[in-house]
């Protein structure tokens, strides 16, 4: 038992700190904009950050379809089937970013026709978006790389290439924003640099620590038919559950837009919130993927089924640790992203279901972690669609109207509490009996 906590802390400590660092650069953006004398620029940001939710987080799948795939073949001490996982992300990463250049003029199109924005907000979340979407290249390799070193067993190398490239980009913002008094613009070319930053700092580590790995395969070997279906079927899965996720916290932040400014600088605010602690507790998701991906490879039931558990110990533990601290210094914490009264007061008034979150919300982020380890993506992508279609949208249609913007609310901690007990109870036929 003590070993098997050695490795979760292993793993998910550094996994913990290079995922807070990913809440706290998108919270001093948030800080940054907060300050300039207008409530618009918090919006654009907020707006342009959900939709690259969209476009970034849709190809999430890259990261965590190579955790779970480079991990068993890990258990398995299969090298080149390690690096020929790394060789296909990469692949459909660079293809996808091609797609995503081509194309940024009808995802713009389309994203700003959905999002009810006053003219201020549209205005400069357009300018952010067309300067960030060139980072698209470096940020989707950046995926595909870092869930291949979780895959290792390394979370060393991702943590220190996250909190490079996290301090670059608040350094950069800071400077752009507050040095030469650039707007949500300054966010987006921050982000663009830093991005690039971490990439070469990746390749760098792959080069040093695994230079066996980087060989040279033959170009059929990477578009091996068996092993990219298997790729593009796992893909697919956690491509659409990835989907529905984005969907529902875009279409909160949109119908945030609909009240107004300032609900929707609120609700930014306390969305913040909810991402910090959510990478937090991501932390140990990140050492189930790496271990559970293991013990299946390796076909472990044993150890398996014990670092489910003290994972899941892990993880509603820390929850509860951010729940006394938003309980105990909401306050204090709401006013390092704004000054602004009449925001801060509506944030304050709709706290409470950030202080219930982390608790709830915890159970749903292990059983993902597990669930990618396991490769059961099929399972994981019903859940969220369960969640979404039968818990998500009815509780918000009928919240909104009877209680505004705490039934939007509501509607958000339901979905996550749907998702954690669904997993639950599919978890024997997909994790346990699987293996």
């Amino acid at each position: 038992m003590k070993r098997l906590n050695r490795q979760i802390l292993h793993l998910a400590l550094p996994n913990i700190v290079s995922n807070l660092s990913v809440p706290l650069l998108s919270a001093v953006d948030t800080a940054l904009v907060g300050h300039l004398p207008n409530t618009w620029s918090i919006g654009a940001v907020a707006v342009g950050g959900m939709i690259f939710n969209f476009v970034y987080w849709g190809f999430g799948f890259l990261r965590m379809g190579t955790t779970g795939l480079t991990a068993q073949a890990y258990g398995q001490k299969d090298n080149r089937g390690s690096s020929l996982v790394l060789s296909r992300a990469i692949l459909v990463a660079l293809s996808a970013a091609l797609l995503l250049l081509i194309f940024q003029g009808v995802i713009a199109k389309i994203a700003f026709f959905l999002v009810d924005a006053s003219p201020q907000v549209e205005r400069f979340a357009k300018k952010y978006f067309f300067i960030r979407i060139f980072a698209a290249p470096a940020t989707l390799s950046l995926y595909a790389l870092l869930g291949w070193f979780l895959g290792m067993q390394n979370a060393r190398s991702p943590m220190i290439i996250s909190i490079v490239v996290n301090l670059l980009n608040v350094a950069l913002d800071a400077w752009f924003v507050l040095g030469i008094q650039m707007d949500a613009d300054g966010v987006a070319w921050g982000t663009l640099i830093a991005q690039y930053a971490g990439l070469v700092l990746a390749l760098f580590f792959l080069w040093k620590h695994y230079p066996t790995y980087i060989r040279s395969f033959r170009f059929h070997e990477i578009v091996h038919k068996q092993e990219l279906t298997q790729l593009f079927k796992l893909n697919r899965d956690i491509f659409i559950r990835t989907l529905m996720l984005i969907f529902v916290f875009s279409f909160f932040t949109a119908q945030s837009a609909s009240f107004g400014d300032s609900v929707l600088a609120a609700n930014s605010i306390l969305i913040q919130l909810w991402m910090i602690f959510s990478y937090g507790i991501d932390g140990f998701a990140y050492a189930a993927e790496s271990l559970v991906g293991k013990y299946f490879g390796a076909g472990n039931y044993r150890q398996l089924r014990e670092t489910i558990m003290l994972l899941f110990k892990w993880g509603i533990g820390l929850g509860l640790i951010f729940s006394l601290i938003y309980f105990l210094l909401g306050k204090p914490i709401l006013s390092l992203f704004t000054n602004q009264e009449a925001v801060l007061g509506l944030a304050l008034s709709y706290l409470g279901w950030t202080i219930a979150a982390p608790v709830i919300n915890s159970v749903c982020y292990i059983w993902d972690g597990v669930y990618i380890g396991a490769i059961a993506s099929a399972a994981m992508r019903n859940s969220m669609i369960l969640a979404t279609l039968g818990f998500f949208l009815p509780v918000y249609y009928i919240g909104h109207m009877l209680w505004g913007n705490h039934g939007m609310w509501l509607a958000m901690l339901l979905f996550m509490a749907a998702r954690g007990v669904s997993l639950t109870f599919l978890a024997g036929k997909n994790v346990f009996k699987k293996i």
